[in-house]
């Protein structure tokens, strides 16, 4: 083996020791890392003292990287550095409204201010910066204020899609999450390439992995990786906000073919976490 393949190989390696995308498990996280790469996008992680400048009509980042070339080059580049809230000009400190350090309204679970009549919804109150739970915190705040429904933020679930392609669909716990609870747990997983929708579609990158609680044998999150895992998701996020045991889902029949019917014969060879 050459020793450029060698470096490739061990720098590949410490990518998924650092993990691309860490709210998920390694494995979930490796799996994007390869997608991405079988697409022609070299990750490079963990890289320090950043450097930009001109290079001819292009622009060349300098990098202090532990492998890697030292300088990469380019046409364009893209600099995200997070996100915070837009709350500077709102004047919450005249009001008396109570806010953090890094200015997210702080609010309790049914996403009231400290201000009575004043609730904060949407990504200024820090929680979930998706569309989806801002428009869920409306649905909260509506609720409370015009139907006298004591709807509460902590009991949704947390739930988003990562739109890569094939995207990821995430509901619930991640494995890791799950060790760190103490619970007894089961869990089961199936790749791609043994869905026969995914085959048939010549997408058999990812898996599919479902932890389940092994008392109450309810669902504890779930991951589905592969074609329409940000839809196939909601399979699980439904039966997890009904409280039932993953045993329905094992019972149920499915249409034929689809990646959501074997999510009944994943449940069916769940093992010891």
């Amino acid at each position: 083996m050459q020793a450029e393949q060698v470096a490739d190989r061990l720098h590949s390696a410490a990518i998924h020791l650092l993990r691309l995308v860490r709210r998920e498990d390694e494995d979930v996280s490796a799996a994007i890392l390869e997608i991405l790469e079988r697409e022609g996008i070299f990750v490079r992680l963990d890289a320090k003292c950043i450097s930009i400048a001109k290079s001819g009509a292009g622009i060349a980042a300098s990098l202090d990287c532990a492998g890697g070339a030292p300088v990469v080059s380019g046409t364009h580049l893209l600099v995200a550095t997070g996100r915070r809230p837009n709350t500077d000009d709102l004047g919450l400190g005249e009001a008396g409204i109570a806010h953090d350090g890094r200015g997210f309204i702080t609010v309790d679970d049914q996403l009231r201010t400290n201000v009575s009549g004043v609730w904060a919804l949407g990504d200024c109150n820090g929680k979930g910066a998706f569309t989806h739970t801002a428009y869920n915190d409306f649905e909260i705040v509506a609720a409370n204020l015009l139907d006298d429904d004591p709807r509460r933020v902590s009991d949704r679930i947390p739930t988003y899609a990562l739109f890569i392609d094939p995207p990821l669909g995430r509901a619930g716990l991640t494995e890791a999450d799950t060790r760190k609870t103490g619970k007894r747990a089961l869990v089961g997983k199936r790749a791609m390439t043994q869905v026969a929708r995914a085959v048939e579609k010549g997408e058999t990158q990812g898996f599919m992995k479902i932890v389940v609680d092994a008392d109450t044998k309810q669902f504890l999150g779930a991951a589905v990786l592969g074609p329409g895992g940000d839809e196939v998701i909601h399979c699980v996020l439904d039966l997890m906000y009904a409280k039932a045991p993953y045993t329905v889902m094992q019972r149920a029949m499915h249409i034929h073919p689809t990646v959501s019917e074997l999510i009944p014969t994943m449940l069916g060879e769940l093992r010891p976490l």
